[in-house]
């Protein structure tokens, strides 16, 4: 494959471009467990390790952008990336192809709820596939730390956002006060004396990002019945106001449809966070399967549009953006700082699932082998998660 700027302004191989984009946001959202992280670290392995699409530079930008936006982080990512390949179209067609896999299997699953009031049991399937994710996102950090943490400065930059980040500060506080650790080491050492209109703009766009979460967070719905407007609604805010992974975003719809509204009872709110984890692809389609439960397929399609509207929405304001910033020396830093706290994020997010996906000798193994042959051989890691499953049922049974 040649490289993405030729294929995508080359209009007589801009259609099988644009079928491969769509190929692997497809098989990404059909194999990627493990929730963003996972999905961030088979990202980077396919689009910057195996194809050459980008460089590690460009996709640690991409990542950078997408933690200083709301919304689902892995997904946004998938927008960036099929924007900066094939621009509009690249843009919906990767992030389509990577919700559709995630939203039909979920459909499937909430019929199955709604029909037989339980969930089809995956306790197995997901021992096994756990450990395998923390070693795909182990391999991740490592090739992407490299890139990142390119200068002494930047590497403490990330050991303290990393603390930071272990002791649960707001994450975009994190990530903002990377850029400006690595801003003010920028401005004393005499690069630039005054502040680009570049991240003038960004900042100001961060601004009202966070102005406009705030605002929307105090929005209630006026009824307490569901109706598909209201549904849509709530769906539309949580996607707007939502930082840092899909996890997050179950305390909020505990609060939203469990505490104010009573649409839902917490016993099916721990089956919709069941239902996020079992399945691959982003974990914001736990809104499929609360609207299906709410609304039926109607219900399922207006949630899954409301809360991935935004992620679109953001992508296509701030896209333009990422490029320009690389072109200001002080802009640039702010970048690289930014980029370092998103990993030190992610290291701190690792922590917390590998604790949790470890608990025996056979999970701790796997995990072990699998970095093993992620790190020294670059197996592909479908493969990998493949067998995970299957040790996991064996082991389970």
């Amino acid at each position: 494959m040649l490289r993405h700027q030729s294929n995508s302004e080359n209009p007589e191989l801009l259609p099988a471009f644009l079928t491969s984009i769509a190929v692997l946001f497809l098989r990404l959202g059909l194999t990627a467990f493990g929730g963003p992280a996972a999905h961030i670290a088979m990202m980077q392995d396919e689009v910057v390790q195996r194809r050459k699409w980008l460089t590690k530079e460009e996709f640690l930008d991409l990542l950078g952008a997408c933690n200083l936006i709301p919304g689902p982080s892995s997904t946004e990512l998938a927008i960036h990336i099929g924007f900066r390949l094939a621009r509009w179209r690249g843009l919906v067609l990767a992030g389509i192809c990577f919700i559709l896999p995630a939203f039909l299997m979920v459909m499937g699953i909430a019929w199955a709820y709604v029909r037989f009031g339980h969930l089809p049991q995956a306790a197995g399937l997901l021992s096994g596939v756990k450990p395998v994710v923390i070693a795909v996102i182990l391999q991740a950090l490592v090739g992407l730390g490299r890139t990142a943490l390119k200068n002494r400065y930047l590497m403490a930059v990330g050991v303290l956002t990393a603390i930071a980040a272990f002791l649960h500060v707001v994450p975009l506080l994190i990530l903002v006060s990377g850029g400006g650790l690595a801003v003010g080491r920028a401005c004393a050492a005499g690069n630039q004396t005054r502040t680009p209109g570049t991240l003038l703009l960004l900042i100001g766009l961060i601004a009202a990002l966070v102005a406009f979460t705030l605002v929307l967070s105090h929005y209630s719905v006026p009824s307490h019945a569901v109706s598909t407007g209201a549904l849509f609604w709530v769906f539309l805010k949580l996607g707007s106001v939502v930082y840092g992974s899909g996890y997050v975003l179950l305390a909020f719809i505990r609060t939203d449809l469990v505490m104010r509204l009573h649409w839902l009872t917490s016993a099916q709110i721990v089956d919709a966070v069941a239902v996020g984890q079992v399945t691959p692809g982003p974990v914001f389609t736990t809104a499929t399967f609360i609207g299906f439960v709410l609304g039926g397929p109607m219900g399922a399609t207006i949630a899954t549009l409301g809360i991935f509207l935004p992620a679109f929405v953001f992508v296509a304001i701030s896209g333009r953006l990422v490029t320009s910033v690389r072109r200001s020396p002080i802009a640039r830093a702010f970048l690289d700082g930014v980029n370092a706290a998103s990993l030190a994020l992610m290291a701190a997010v690792t922590w917390d699932l590998g604790r949790a996906a470890m608990v025996d000798w056979i999970s701790g193994t796997l995990a072990l082998i699998s970095a093993f042959l992620l790190l020294r051989f670059r197996v592909n890691s479908l493969w990998l998660i493949l067998g995970g499953a299957i040790v996991g049922i064996a082991a389970f049974r």
